[in-house]
């Protein structure tokens, strides 16, 4: 996952890029508000976080922007600032961010906080659709399932399985790439035998083998 860092301190901006690869995501960096513009255009970050405060400008005139061009409304947006006044904080979100947060502040509590954001934005942009393969059908709204128009009864954790399975259908999934995705977001360890009981579990519901083993890799699921 990508994030664009817009702020003209250097030494923070290569901290917090840091502290985000540390994570899993990749970093990109900017000083000005016109380099952030185009790297916005060329790279798609999922997040931006944002200093109010550049040498060109101001955060605010482009948080506003980028909300206007396709796909921006769905970019999660973290403002940092040194202004601590309640009628900053305001203008801030008001002009579309998802967060304010003041300086100094703690590069923990920053992470936190845009997880936060990019897990709502999810959760939004889920709000109402379907994953469909063959005759199988999940209502990501309602976390339903169904195979043949027949509701099935699924754990949150076979369901997040199954949606994961489906949204890479005929793709070879490495087994640390699922277990990431479903069990350690949150960066703990999760054992491989976790993958395969589920795994077995979800073939017994589904009826018929979708998922197929690929030896010493991981799994691949089958749309026919």
């Amino acid at each position: 996952m990508k994030i664009l860092i817009i702020e003209d301190d250097a030494g923070l901006n290569r901290g917090i890029s840091f502290a985000l690869e540390q994570e899993g995501y990749e970093a990109v960096g900017a000083w000005t508000l016109q380099e952030g513009y185009r790297l916005f255009e060329k790279e798609h970050p999922e997040g931006v976080i944002l200093d109010l405060n550049l040498p060109d400008g101001d955060g605010i005139a482009f948080c506003k922007k980028i909300r206007q061009v396709p796909g921006g409304a769905d970019t999660a947006v973290l403002m940092l600032t040194a202004r601590d006044l309640e009628t900053d904080e305001i203008m801030g979100l008001t002009s579309g961010a998802d967060d304010y947060m003041t300086k100094p502040f703690s590069i923990a509590v920053l992470k936190v906080r845009l997880q936060n954001i990019l897990q709502r934005k999810r959760t939004d942009a889920d709000a109402g659709r379907t994953v469909v393969s063959g005759d199988i059908v999940l209502d990501l709204k309602s976390f339903r399932a169904s195979c043949g128009g027949e509701d099935m009864d699924l754990s949150m954790t076979e369901f997040r399985l199954l949606q994961y399975f489906m949204e890479h259908k005929n793709q070879a999934l490495l087994k640390e790439q699922i277990l990431q995705h479903i069990w350690d977001e949150g960066g703990n360890y999760v054992e491989e035998n976790t993958l395969s009981v589920n795994v077995s579990r979800l073939r017994k519901k589904l009826g018929r083998d979708h998922i197929r083993t690929i030896q010493g890799i991981g799994y691949l699921w089958e749309e026919g």
